[in-house]
């Protein structure tokens, strides 16, 4: 009987011991295998092309050259999926800006729980990320009028998991200081959604923060789900609050992108529009079918511009989607449907 071939992954950390810890940990999944550990980025040059790997998982402080300069150079050259392993630094958004499609955060080599629960999340991203697609940046359509006139009325949500973080940073650089309130779901793990915020904050024209119960959603700003809370929409009179709270993870994920969509859908109806990028699984597939069923407008990320088809695919399987686009046509679309409303 022919054995299954497992994901061939190649660990690169300088750290001879979290070497050894991460490729002791995630082979003991059976359909994992760890087929070459590197030192440096020129170590692990050599190996990809000896070893042809699934997957890279990468730390991003290393001698010789950076992570992040290593998966610039080598992502156009070797297209392969890459899982950055980093501590809490904004240098994660970087790499995920250079190429990488996920990152997870290092723990604490002395505690076992915490690098359980480390080998855990790092065995189920490479799991989702082994047939990920792997794209070089593209120019976002930026042809949105500043001067378009929005309905502040409306409300738009947004919902991403793998490969996200650069998605909806790609939607929000390109829409006006004008455009009407935003609430995203971006699966992604405690601290790091308050940064992610700040970075969009510093990156855009648009005021973006992590969320907090009480926060109202407002023109031109933007409000990023705790990554261990749930974020629901609340209508007091005629505007938008947001709820944050914790609770058990729904469809796998805490935030989850579908209880800010059923949310949006009770309470704003057909004054919303939801938008779902790439990521795996199912989450706010549902939720964005609800929205629709409201009255809401939908769009879909299409599979072309997906790093992973998953999330979006199942929202456009079952008929949640009114329309599919690219990455970079979903600014231009959005602000067609904001001024056709």
């Amino acid at each position: 009987m022919t054995q299954q071939k497992g994901i061939r992954v190649l660990v690169v950390d300088d750290s001879i011991l979290f070497r050894e810890v991460l490729a002791r940990g995630i082979s003991s999944d059976p359909s994992i295998e760890e087929v070459a550990i590197a030192s440096d980025p020129f170590d692990a040059r050599d190996k990809i092309l000896e070893f042809h790997p699934d997957v890279m998982t990468c730390d991003v402080e290393m001698p010789k050259m950076s992570g992040i300069e290593f998966i610039k150079r080598l992502l156009p050259q070797y297209p392969l999926p890459v899982i950055v392993v980093s501590t809490v630094s904004n240098s994660v958004f970087d790499a995920m800006s250079a190429g990488a499609v996920d990152f997870v955060t290092k723990p604490d080599i002395q505690s076992p729980k915490s690098v359980e629960g480390f080998i855990y999340d790092l065995i189920a991203k490479i799991k989702d990320v082994a047939n990920a697609k792997v794209l070089q940046p593209v120019k976002t359509n930026t042809d949105v009028s500043p001067a378009s006139r929005f309905d502040p009325s409306q409300i738009i949500a947004i919902g991403a998991s793998t490969g996200g973080t650069e998605a909806i940073f790609s939607i929000l650089k390109c829409l006006p200081p004008a455009i009407p309130g935003i609430v995203v779901t971006q699966h992604i793990p405690p601290v790091f959604s308050r940064m992610y915020a700040e970075r969009l904050n510093n990156q855009t024209q648009l005021s973006v923060k992590e969320a907090q119960t009480g926060d109202f959603v407002e023109q031109g700003k933007a409000l990023i789900a705790p990554g261990d809370m749930h974020m629901k929409l609340k209508k007091i009179g005629d505007r938008y609050r947001v709820e944050c709270f914790s609770g058990e993870k729904v469809n796998g994920h805490c935030p989850s992108v579908d209880v800010m969509f059923e949310s949006v859908a009770k309470e704003a109806g057909s004054h919303a529009i939801g938008i779902i990028l790439t990521g795996m699984g199912y989450d706010g597939a549902k939720g964005l079918l609800s929205m629709k069923r409201k009255g809401a407008r939908t769009i879909g990320q299409d599979q072309q511009s997906s790093i992973v088809y998953g999330m979006p695919k199942v929202a456009f399987d079952i008929g949640a989607v009114e329309k599919q686009a690219s990455l970079n046509d979903i600014p231009q679309l959005l602000t067609l449907m904001l001024n056709k409303k």
